[in-house]
Order: C-alpha cells, then sequence, then structure tokens
C-alpha cells in the first residue's frame, strides 16, 4: 500500500510539482549514463545561475524536430556564452558522443539537477499511462472508496441497532 502512494504521489508531483519549485521527471533515454540511468527520477529546481557541468533540464527549442512538444531533455552544460544579453548553454548527454546541436537559451531551463534515484521512474512513468493509472490509482482508489462505504454502513447499522435497544429499554422501564 506505501508503495501505492509514492507512486501516486510522485506521479502527482512530476505533473504538478512540489513546494519551493522542486519538480520531477522520469528520464526515458540513456543519454546521461552512466550518471543517470534511463528510468530514473529526477529532481530538479530552478536556480538563479547554472554553469559548466551543472546538469540541467530543459524544453525543446522551438525550432527542433520534437514530436512531443511536453518533452524535456537533460543534459550536462559544457559552455555558457552570453551573446547579445541572453546566455546560451551548449549541452552534451554524457553518453553522447557530440554536443547537442543547437544552444539552449536559459529561458528554455527548467532547472537543474539536484538527485536522480535509479528505476523509480518506471512504475511513475507506467502511472502516467492509461492502463497504469486505472492499475495503481483507480482500482485502489475504488477499492479504498468501498471499503469505507462498508464501514460507514456498518456503523450506521451499530448505530440503528442502539437506538432500537434504547427505546426497548425504554418501554420496560415503563411498565
Amino acid at each position: 500500500m506505501g508503495a501505492l502512494i509514492l507512486v501516486a504521489g510522485l506521479s502527482a508531483m512530476s505533473v504538478f510539482g512540489f513546494p519551493k519549485n522542486f519538480r520531477a521527471f522520469v528520464v526515458q533515454s540513456g543519454s546521461m549514463e552512466p550518471t543517470i540511468k534511463a528510468g530514473s527520477i529526477i529532481f530538479i529546481r530552478p536556480v538563479e545561475e547554472y554553469g559548466k557541468d551543472d546538469i540541467i533540464t530543459f524544453k525543446p527549442s522551438v525550432e527542433a524536430d520534437i514530436k512531443n512538444p511536453k518533452a524535456t531533455i537533460t543534459h550536462r552544460i559544457v559552455n555558457v556564452k552570453e551573446e547579445d544579453g541572453q546566455t546560451l548553454y551548449t549541452t552534451k548527454g554524457d553518453a553522447n558522443e557530440d554536443n547537442d546541436f543547437s544552444e539552449r537559451n536559459k529561458d528554455l531551463v527548467l532547472g537543474k539537477v539536484l538527485y536522480s534515484v535509479p528505476y523509480l521512474g518506471y512504475p511513475v512513468g507506467f502511472a502516467k499511462t492509461q492502463t497504469g493509472f486505472v492499475l495503481l490509482i483507480v482500482i485502489p482508489a475504488t477499492i479504498i472508496v468501498y471499503s469505507e462505504i462498508l464501514n460507514i454502513k456498518k456503523e450506521l447499522k451499530r448505530i440503528s441497532e442502539d437506538k432500537k435497544k434504547k427505546k426497548g429499554k425504554s418501554k420496560k422501564d415503563e411498565d
């Protein structure tokens, strides 16, 4: 039960965010291995300045040909430069031979990776699918609600029986 609550909580937090601007993301690829393994869950937070060797999570640039506009990328900063008043980052996955093909504007950066938990991303990622949501969230929630309804029904029955007993005692006292 605790594992289900943890997965449900992390799934919700990966969508809505944590307090103090922390966010959680599931790593889908091995581009950052061995530092961050595929299937890990990472926790990020925006910071004022990002520097060389920081691992950041960012949105792909508008001109990038990405099939999923909600996708994010987590790579290491290999170079920082100022150009026309903007900070630009050159990034690269640790497992990749080459730098990413385009520089990232600071506006695209969601935050710096603070820590990662290997393998925890698999159940969280599964919980975000329709099947996973039903199996890990809807069915357990339904069971809990049904159980509580049975408890309420049992309690109401007990209260009703107590009232009948009190009425029975009142009538005996009158006789």
